[in-house]
């Protein structure tokens, strides 16, 4: 502020962004073509205002981020996949591989639309998956309903949800649809909750499916995207596993399915590892492990994450008695996707 000798009250303006994560959400990874930065080196921001700072203004990665705030993200992850160029695929490879060994990830997306990148990411996700470091990645396309179809199919992971429309026209921007997608699963606080109707922010879409193009995209294994009254909603959220050895498999089509499960199984992990850190296998140990367990369940059930448990076993491996051994069973608590009224009307 200059200086001025004259008495009086003198006020100056700093004006930032408001876009910051939001308290409940998930950590969202995002890899894109960025304006700034090091390409492979990843940064956690945790406002829109960090990311113009840290990345540039313009660029997919900065935009990504804003929409991913503005849908209810968390914080982000955010790594540049190329610096003012566009990325190939193996520049997407060693972003993915880099947000991997980010333990707070949950949610992976990025900012292109080749089948190439879309396949890596899902392969990168399956890789974290079997070291129990589990994501969803969350991608978009573009075309006919007929083309994002098969896209789907061709993915056919319960971990990789394809949203349809991507953004068209002159002003389109790259993986915004995902990004607003991806944004709304990470606000959620109930995994149990559908994505039916969630509004996407941020996000330019004028598609209005006919209840046969609806049919044919979630039978796929297709999230379609819409605009009802001038706002944007998902219709429906659907992961791309609709098949097992070729068969039809319907397990896996509600992306809540899996991300209940993501909610449960860390959830006892940690409660087990914060309280059974040094301990003897014995029954009683056992035992105090197995109640725990049933506690978790039960906290799950009260909130309606889940509809039923069955039987916990705890016990001690036959091969190495320094092995516990815990086995349980749930049911997920599924999402209200239509009611059905049946009329009976006297005249």
């Amino acid at each position: 502020m200059p200086t001025n000798e004259r008495p009086g009250v003198y006020s100056s303006i700093e004006v930032s962004s408001s876009l910051t994560g939001s308290g409940s959400g998930r950590v969202v990874g995002v890899a894109a073509v960025s304006a700034a930065g090091a390409k492979g080196v990843c940064k956690r921001v945790a406002s829109y205002a960090e990311a113009v700072s840290e990345f540039g203004s313009g660029c997919n990665l900065t935009e990504l981020i804003r929409i991913l705030f503005l849908n209810g993200a968390y914080a982000v992850e955010a790594i540049p996949a190329a610096v003012n160029a566009a990325a190939v695929k193996a520049d997407y490879e060693a972003a993915f591989a880099v947000l991997m060994n980010k333990e707070s990830v949950k949610i992976m997306v990025c900012d292109s639309d080749s089948a190439e990148v879309h396949a890596a990411l899902k392969a990168a996700i399956a890789g974290a998956s079997e070291n129990c470091k589990y994501r969803i990645g969350i991608v978009e396309t573009g075309g006919a309903v007929s083309d994002a179809a098969a896209r789907a199919e061709t993915l056919n992971c319960e971990r990789l949800v394809m949203a349809y429309p991507a953004e068209e026209g002159s002003g389109a921007r790259k993986g915004a649809v995902s990004a607003a997608l991806a944004g709304a699963v990470a606000s959620g606080g109930d995994p149990a909750l559908p994505m039916n109707g969630a509004e996407l922010r941020g996000t330019e879409i004028t598609k209005l499916f006919s209840d046969a193009e609806i049919a044919t995209l979630v039978h796929a294994g297709v999230t379609p995207i819409e605009c009802v009254g001038g706002g944007v909603s998902a219709v429906r959220g659907i992961t791309t596993r609709t098949t097992t050895a070729g068969e039809q498999d319907l397990t896996w089509r509600e992306l809540t399915t899996v991300l209940i499960i993501d909610d449960i199984i860390p959830s006892v992990r940690s409660a087990l590892r914060v309280k059974f850190p040094r301990v003897k296998n014995t029954v009683q140990t056992r035992g105090a492990i197995r109640t725990q367990v049933i506690i978790e369940l039960e906290s799950k059930l009260k909130q309606e994450i889940i509809d039923d448990y069955g039987s916990v076993i705890v016990e001690a491996d036959a091969e190495d008695p320094t092995i516990c051994i815990v086995s349980f069973e749930f049911t997920v608590a599924h999402g209200l996707n239509r009611i059905n009224l049946t009329a009976h009307i006297s005249v």
